[in-house]
């Protein structure tokens, strides 16, 4: 255990710890580490996420931690030239979906860097419909569709807001074989612009996530913005860890209508569907190994101590930490997954 352990400051997300714990006596991580995200924003859960973490690593070794929003393509560059483990990189499954997808600036993080650890997932990614909508739930969607109903979804291509999309697409062609043409993307930008398609008719069914959409199910159906979730692509067991009032004003209870098996969308005509939204470490495929080692050893110290995961689930995070070795086969099993369906509706 960690002995004489002093709190560290963290102001904008640069954490610098006052006191040097033994751990980071033990390995080669000094000084200053940086820490890119592959998003833009510093609101968004990228950056929150991160920044939990990276207050947790500055404490627990003893470095200053600064965490820098500087989108994928500049966070991958960077992490390509740097070797000497002073930047690591957190993201989540765009990395890896943005290469299934043939997105521009994403390779197979695999061959061409080092994947770390998971350390949280966001439970939120959602699908809805406006309250007014003829469809109560995913299963009527599916059914309409292989009805000959067209069904316009938007999303954000290229990723995590695309593979629901995926999903159900391919859902349609195992239930209703001939009929997932009538699944059709409408593709556009940021959360609001999906709304906005919702709002003015002009979309049938939207990605979105529980933290962004939630107050919009909170209105009246007579309200032009008004929205009710019909799916959320998270696992049971993943929604089931959530705190019990969940978020905003829907409990965990209420989130657990959305998910399998009380909303099923078909993988393989077997099994359901599932995604959870991971965040995970990315390192230089040149870095030290040490640096990893210890980077796992400090995690497994703070997810075991517990208050990490305590922050976490009051931001509507999930802990989910798995060191190295295991994140790597865990996730490239995950992409295999998803490459699967991704090519079967291609």
């Amino acid at each position: 255990m960690l002995k004489n352990l002093t709190k560290t400051l963290c102001l904008a997300a640069t954490c610098a710890a006052v006191a040097m714990p033994a751990l980071a006596a033990d390995g080669p991580l000094r000084g200053n580490l940086r820490v890119v995200i592959g998003s833009k924003s510093t609101g968004g859960d990228t950056y929150q996420n991160s920044a939990i973490v990276a207050e947790a690593l500055a404490e627990n070794i003893g470095i200053n931690v600064k965490v820098d929003a500087v989108g994928a393509s500049e966070a991958f560059n960077v992490l390509g030239r740097v070797s000497n483990g002073s930047v690591v990189m957190i993201f989540h499954d765009q990395s890896y979906l943005g290469n299934l997808y043939g997105v521009k600036g994403y390779d197979d993080i695999f061959a061409e860097y080092t994947v770390g650890p998971t350390v949280a997932i966001n439970p939120g990614n959602a699908y809805l419909v406006p309250k007014s909508s003829p469809y109560q739930t995913i299963g009527d969607i599916i059914d309409a569709a292989g009805n000959g109903e067209k069904i316009r979804v938007a999303i954000q291509p290229g990723g995590v807001s695309e593979i629901g999309f995926s999903a159900l697409k391919n859902a349609v062609k195992i239930q209703h074989p001939g009929s997932e043409e009538n699944i059709v993307a409408v593709n556009t930008g940021s959360q609001s612009d999906k709304n906005q398609l919702l709002f003015d008719g002009q979309a049938d069914l939207i990605n979105g996530s529980v933290q962004a959409n939630e107050q919009y199910t909170r209105l009246p159906e007579d309200d032009q913005k008004a929205m009710r979730f019909v799916w959320l692509t998270a696992r049971k067991e993943t929604i089931e860890q959530a705190n019990p009032e969940g978020m905003g004003e829907t409990s965990r209870e209420d989130l657990l209508q959305y998910v399998t098996p009380n909303a099923s969308v078909t993988q393989d005509g077997e099994k359901d569907f599932t995604f959870d939204k991971e965040f995970f470490f990315l390192y230089n495929k040149d870095m030290d190994p040490a640096i990893i080692e210890q980077i796992d050893a400090s995690l497994q110290e703070i997810f075991d101590a517990g208050e990490i995961q305590e922050t976490q689930k009051k931001s509507f995070f999930i802990p989910n930490f798995k060191p190295s070795e295991e994140a790597q086969s865990y996730l490239m099993e995950k992409r295999g997954q998803y490459e699967v369906i991704i090519d079967s509706i291609r």
